[in-house]
């Protein structure tokens, strides 16, 4: 990209990425309001509406190793806007659809049209900020989809009072069409080797990034407990404080808007904070170690309280869980940049195969326990301790694998 002031960076590259990830979160959290309106209407039972809402995190997972190569090799702004187009296509199949099976394949086209949203602005950022501004940017990008968040709470529930879910799907298919052209129209685009590498020199990045120590370091907790908390957080928080705390849909509704604003205020945070703790000598792989083990302790503090109606501990570990995205900065650091998209989307991947297995798996676990006689609220709790125990191994390997590299850089020394 030509070098541009920060201002029209501001406007020409953020603002056109953070609206596709807005979207891109809004279409991710949707369900967590819509489902509940589907599961009634079509009479579907959990673990149908879990792998109904697990779609897209299906499609979207499974994008994420061609689209590193495809972001490498063509840019975030061409990318990025024919996969928005792709988007657009589901949000009009969902809205049309009738039965079950219409309505996941419509969810993971979604999927697929928006797998590029984080991962393009990644790669953008890679490619157009310092190193030190790395993690601050992930902050302010995932921003927005703390904003996409808050408005699929409350303001997407009263639109559904409103225009039906139908209807805001509509709605929804036509401003990500708008989101496509002005990423399109307004994006510079950065000069290209016109004959960069081939796919065998591609699939041969990739191979590099799924065998560094790096990935492997980080790519557990973020399959546990990023991945952990977009499940929970697309669908199954509202089944938790409807089933377990006993929460009508509208306290549901004030409790998920609730959630999601701490998430946005945690984005925030971490956009204004990171830049001068590294400047101060806070290294993110230090950051990270400290939220990862607040987040496992204050979701074993849900799970510990669970039917108390302290819901709050809910908006902490949101206020928490962004600031897991370091590891996304730390990763891509680790390896040369044109190799940025490949580590990003590989890691991506990791979360996703995490949100997807978690999102199905927890589904399947409530209906097999109730099945075997156990009481709905029963049967989350049970679900929930497990996904915390995964959390906490994820996170136990983290940390014992940073020891690890540490003995051995003293001994190299």
């Amino acid at each position: 990209m030509s070098p541009l002031s920060p201002r029209a960076l501001w406007l020409r590259l953020f603002l056109p990425f953070a609206a596709g990830y807005l979207l891109s979160y809004l279409f991710r959290t949707s369900n967590a309001v819509i489902g509940p309106v589907l599961a009634a209407e079509l009479a579907l039972p959990d673990h149908a509406l879990g792998l109904l809402t697990s779609t897209y995190f299906l499609a979207f997972g499974a994008a994420q190793l061609p689209l590193g190569m495809l972001l490498d090799r063509y840019g975030p702004r061409r990318v990025e806007a024919a996969l928005l187009a792709v988007a657009a296509c589901g949000a009009v199949w969902f809205a049309l659809a009738e039965d079950l099976a219409g309505l996941a394949w419509a969810r993971a086209l979604i999927g697929l049209g928006v797998s590029a949203c984080l991962m393009a602005a990644f790669k953008a950022f890679n490619e157009s900020f310092p190193a030190e501004r790395q993690s601050a940017l992930i902050g302010w990008i995932m921003s927005a989809g703390g904003l996409g968040a808050v408005v699929a709470a409350q303001p997407l529930a009263a639109a559904i009072g409103i225009a039906g879910w139908r209807g805001v799907t509509l709605g929804l298919a036509a401003v990500t069409v708008l989101v496509a052209l002005a990423l399109w129209l307004a994006v510079p685009e950065r000069v290209r080797p016109r004959h960069g590498l081939g796919w065998a020199g591609q699939i041969a990045g990739v191979r590099r990034v799924m065998t560094d120590r790096t990935f492997w370091r980080y790519a557990p907790m973020v399959t546990m407990a990023i991945g952990g908390f977009m499940a929970i957080q697309g669908l199954w928080v509202s089944r938790w404080l409807a089933e377990v705390e006993g929460l009508s849909r509208a306290q549901i509704a004030r409790e998920l808007t609730l959630l999601n604003g701490a998430m946005l205020a945690g984005c925030l945070f971490m956009g204004f904070a990171m830049t001068p703790l590294i400047r101060r000598g806070i290294g993110e792989p230090t950051v990270l170690n400290a939220v990862a083990i607040a987040v496992v302790l204050l979701f074993a503090a849900i799970n510990a309280v669970a039917g108390t109606g302290s819901t709050w501990l809910w908006a902490l570990l949101a206020f928490a869980y962004p600031l897991c995205n370091v590891a996304y900065a730390i990763v891509s650091k680790s390896l040369p940049l044109e190799l940025s998209g490949r580590a990003n989307t590989a890691l991506n991947l990791a979360a996703f195969i995490g949100a997807f297995g978690l999102q199905w798996g927890m589904g399947a676990l409530v209906d097999l326990l109730q099945s075997l006689g156990r009481d709905t609220g029963s049967a989350y709790r049970f679900t929930f301790l497990l996904v915390l125990a995964l959390q906490a191994m994820a996170v136990i390997w983290m940390l014992l694998a940073g020891r690890a590299r540490g003995a051995r850089d003293r001994a190299s020394d």
